[in-house]
């Protein structure tokens, strides 16, 4: 009367999408999640082989000075201007005046910082290089962070500020860190009891 029973499961097998056109849709979406935009594959490799520069001066300055990459960065810049504080210092490295401070402390302990009261101010301390020091800088590469300074003060301001944002933006997508120098472990914070 309504048709024959073969009809009716053929007419319901038109109106159900077939199993394997829906497993493959759905490989295809994950597939497609899977693989970054055109664009990202040239900035990570940037971004790579910006790492692995940083990461070989380090490793040259620990095998050739036996200081870190930061400490080494640090030494080159108090001997661009002996006798600065510890803010003048983080103002020349461009970095935070607390991590500045933990490096500081490891080159004088080492031998190769020494630190004076200031005559005309005794709260301020200026820093030195030993003569330690200064025979350490002339057996030791030029630093990566050098180097990258150098890079980006070739830059014109305006792709400087651009560059700053755009990696202002990466960062802020990943989770922000506190910017300290390159490769320089953090000292140990003090627990409150």
């Amino acid at each position: 009367m309504y048709g024959s029973p073969s009809k009716s499961r053929a007419g319901a097998a038109s109106r159900r999408p077939p199993r394997r056109s829906a497993g493959r849709a759905r490989r295809r979406a994950v597939s497609n999640a899977a693989f970054p935009s055109p664009g990202v594959r040239p900035v990570l490799d940037g971004i790579r082989r910006l790492v692995q520069s940083l990461r070989l001066s380090a490793q040259q300055a620990r095998n050739r000075a036996g200081v870190s990459g930061a400490q080494l960065f640090v030494l080159q810049k108090l001997a661009e201007a002996d006798a600065q504080s510890v803010n003048d210092l983080a103002a020349r490295t461009a970095t935070d005046q607390s991590s500045v401070s933990v490096v500081v402390r490891r080159l004088a302990d080492a031998g190769l910082v020494e630190r004076h009261p200031d005559v005309r101010d005794r709260r301020r301390v200026r820093l030195t290089l030993t003569p330690r020091g200064r025979a350490l800088l002339r057996r030791s590469p030029d630093s990566a962070q050098q180097r990258l300074v150098r890079a980006i003060e070739a830059l014109p301001p305006r792709d400087q500020r651009a560059l700053a944002a755009f990696l202002g933006r990466i960062v802020a997508g990943i989770g922000e860190a506190p910017p300290a120098l390159f490769f320089e472990k953090e000292a140990p914070r003090d627990r409150l009891a």
